[in-house]
Order: C-alpha cells, then structure tokens, then sequence
C-alpha cells in the first residue's frame, strides 16, 4: 500500500497539484484498501489523509494507522473544513472529475472559500488515477485469479444443472448462490444466462424461458474476491448442436484464439480487436460482432484500458482486458467466448483455465 500511494504521490509533481482529493469509492479502496461508502481521501506532498464518518471510523484506525492521519468528520466539521485544515493555502487541488458532480464541486469551492481560500482550483485528475489502476500489481493480480478460480468452480456445478425445462431465471440463481459460497464477496454484475434465441442478444437479461434440447445456453458472470473482479463467458450447447452451430462456435473460438496471441503490451486495443475481428470478418460475419474483443477489469468489472476499435492508445504491461469475441444471429442464436489476460511485454497470461472446445451436454 506504500508503494501504491507513492504512485499517487507522483501525479502531483506532474500535475503541479498542492494536492489530490479522492471522493469515488473505487478510488478510496485502491488508496486504502476498504471499502465504504462514504469518505475522502486527501493525499498530499506531506501526508496522507482519510476522512470518513463515525460509521468507518474505528476500522478506518485499526486498519491505517501508520498510513494515513485518520479524520472523523461530522455535522460541525465537514470533510471540507479538514481538507482546508490540511491544505489552507492550496492553489490547485486534483479531483475525479468524473465522480464530483457539479453541484459537489461548487460546493466545495464554496467551502474553502468561505474558510478563506477563494482562489483554489479544482482541477481535473480522473484520467492519471485511472492510468495507475490499469497497471496491476502482483497482489492485484493474485486477487483477480483467485475470483477466476471461484467463477469457473461455480461454472462446473453449474453445467450438469443445464437440461431441458430449466428456465434461465433459476439457473441464474443458482450462480449467484453458488458463487457466494464458494467465496465470493459477491456477483462482479448480474450473470447473464441466454437460451436459444436469447443467446443472439449479447446482454439478454434472464428470463422465465425454459431451456430447450438443441439451445445454445450463454452463460456470462463473475465475481468478486478481494475487491476485484472476474468476468467470464461460456457458450455450451444442450443435448445438440447443428452444423452450423458448431461452425459459428468454431470461427469464435478461433477469433478468441488469435485476439489472445495477438495482445501483448505496447499494442493500441484498436490493433488487438483489429486480429479478432478479422477472423469473423473474413469467415462473413463481421456485421454479427458489433462490441469490442475486450474490456479491462479489475476493482470494476469495466475500466479502462479497453481492446476495442476506439481504443487507440498503447496498453501497459500489467492491464487485465477481457478476450471475448462473439457471433450473434438474431433471432436464431449466439456464441461468445470469454477469458481474461494480463499483458505482459512478450504477450499475455490468459488467468482463465476453464476449457473451451464446445461442450454439448
């Protein structure tokens, strides 16, 4: 955690910031490590400061102590007053102007103001927090392997439950129960579980529709362990699958295939979809692929950095993206394939170990 708020630390010698205010919960976890829903993180040249209320308070001392100068803020003494106490004289104070809204900014500056600061800045500094959270340390990592383990363990209890006359509604329960006992803190979003002709609908909500023999089942889900996320997606089929079910499942597994040996560090996401896409394009189903090869994750389950034909920065080494590529016939069915990679300077580690050959149950 030292480490990581030194990181912190460094965006205020590039921004030329007095100081950073962290108000976004996922920001306050990845600079502190727990998870509340109320607080600010105030990091500074000087020291670090976590202000949070009397519900967290006593954790919040437990936990940081050594870290972080813990403040209790309270009706007389607003988070505000303790920002201005740590920073009386700043100029220019980073925010997430993407969690901020505007009538917390105005008052904010109302706030200083009124305790005699009326010429700080609130400026803009979302993008530089995102850009460290998109490089994964070793612990991080750790996290969101073990969430992957958890995933495709609930995966196989899963399977043998898939059979004609199940509706899609009880099998999703069924993994959100599971995945809570099998040490999840809880679902990373709310599993998708497509048959048949909701299988065309990347994300087909589940119904009370009954599965079918000859239905592909898409089974979309993860979880969280840690704090981090999992994300995975199987495609199986029940009882049978036709020709060309089984076409369209091979030329997704393919995509996959080469969108993987093709993503490595130092590649715009643009250019790693770009090698995905292409195998479903030239197969003619390209207009069938209309979202991107993949998506980061990590303390959420979609964050930047994204391998997607928009994406045209470069992706660092230590970024977790998913690889998914998929086919959607509309009204018929659908496939999609779903790992999760960390990128490395020479390539990739796929954390997923859930095999992926097409399973007929």
């Amino acid at each position: 955690m030292r480490e990581r708020l030194q990181r912190i630390k460094d965006i205020l010698n590039k921004k030329d910031l007095d100081g950073l205010m962290l108000t976004g919960e996922v920001s306050r976890l990845y600079a502190t490590g727990l998870k509340t829903s109320a607080g600010v993180v105030l990091v500074t040249p000087e020291k670090s400061v976590f202000i949070t209320d009397f519900r967290y308070i006593e954790m919040a001392r437990a936990t940081l102590d050594g870290l972080f100068t813990v403040e209790q803020n309270t009706i007389e003494r607003r988070p505000s007053a303790i920002v201005h106490e740590a920073l009386p004289r700043a100029k220019r104070l980073g925010i997430e102007a993407d969690i901020l809204t505007l009538k917390s900014a105005e008052g904010w500056t109302k706030a200083f103001a009124d305790a005699g600061n009326k010429s700080v800045k609130l400026i803009p500094a979302e993008d530089d927090v995102r850009a460290l959270r998109a490089v994964k340390d070793d612990a991080e990592i750790g996290a969101m392997r073990q969430a992957q383990r958890i995933a495709e363990k609930t995966l196989e209890e899963i399977l043998p439950l898939l059979r004609p006359g199940v509706t899609e509604r009880a099998v999703c329960a069924e993994i959100v129960y599971r995945l809570l006992k099998n040490g999840a803190e809880k679902p990373s979003f709310d599993p998708i579980v497509a048959s048949g002709p909701n299988s065309s609908m990347p994300h087909a909500v589940p119904s009370d529709r009954a599965i079918k023999r000859g239905d592909f089942v898409t089974l979309d889900f993860g979880c969280v362990y840690r704090g981090y996320c999992s994300d995975m997606t199987r495609t199986v089929a029940v009882g049978e699958a036709t020709d060309e079910m089984r076409k369209v499942y091979g030329i997704v597994l393919e995509a996959q295939a080469v969108g993987i040996a093709a993503a490595k560090a130092g590649m715009t996401g643009k250019d790693i979809d770009a090698a995905a896409r292409k195998i479903i394009s030239d197969a003619g189903y390209g207009d069938c692929f209309g979202h991107g090869f993949g998506h980061g994750l990590g303390l959420e389950v979609h964050e930047p950095p994204n391998a997607n034909p928009s994406e045209e920065k470069e992706l660092p080494a230590g970024a977790v993206i998913s690889a998914e590529p998929g086919i959607y016939l509309p009204g018929r069915f659908g496939v999609r394939i779903e790992d999760v990679a960390v990128l490395t300077a020479a390539g990739c580690e796929n954390l997923m170990l859930a095999p992926k050959d097409l399973l007929i149950l």
